[in-house]
């Protein structure tokens, strides 16, 4: 795999002047309702490029205490902290994804591929695989769209996501989420796969 670095001064300039369109200020709702149908509450949990993660919120707070929510920005981590305290330092990775080295038994994806650059996609996979645990769980949601050129977000296919994606994973469930907030309806795939 070849050694990736992301944009740490591109990404806390975006929170510095507010340019986060993604945010939308509460949990995805597709990964709410995944989340809302998780019985092992012990499961170890990241969520990548997690920005004010919203979804770490919500898993905390529905009593998912092993969550880790990783950004290469310090804004939304602080952010985060102030809305969970209890949440420990330890969880919060302020760091390079590509840099970190534990195993989870779920990982979230939550506009986090839209946001790398395109040719970190095989890094991405790769590096994925090798954060879960055997048959950990690699779930959300990537956009359903023509692949942008300019800056993030970065879109992509069904096909060429599955092409990418079936190295290393078992494709449990792979479609149009019928849940996606307004704005993103008919834009989002959702998808479940599952580490070989």
């Amino acid at each position: 795999m070849k050694k990736s670095k992301l944009n740490k001064s591109y990404w806390e300039q975006r929170y510095e002047t507010y340019q986060i369109g993604w945010d939308i200020g509460y949990p995805s709702t597709p990964l709410k309702i995944y989340v809302d149908q998780i019985e092992d509450k012990s499961l170890k949990i990241l969520i990548p490029g997690a920005g004010n993660s919203y979804e770490v919120e919500y898993l905390w707070n529905k009593g998912f205490k092993n969550v880790y929510a990783l950004d290469i920005a310090k804004q939304p981590l602080e952010h985060l902290s102030h809305r969970i305290p209890n949440l420990p330092t330890t969880q919060l990775l302020h760091m390079d994804f590509f840099n970190l080295n534990a195993q989870f038994d779920l990982i979230m994806e939550q506009t986090f591929f839209c946001a790398l650059d395109p040719i970190l996609r095989p890094n991405y996979v790769e590096k994925m695989y090798q954060l879960l645990r055997p048959q950990g769980k690699l779930v959300g949601l990537l956009f359903n769209f023509p692949l942008t050129e300019n800056e993030p977000p970065f879109g992509g296919s069904l096909t060429e996501y599955k092409s990418l994606f079936k190295k290393r994973f078992r494709i449990k469930t792979f479609d149009e989420s019928i849940n996606s907030i307004e704005p993103r309806k008919g834009k989002e795939l959702f998808f479940i796969f599952e580490s070989i």
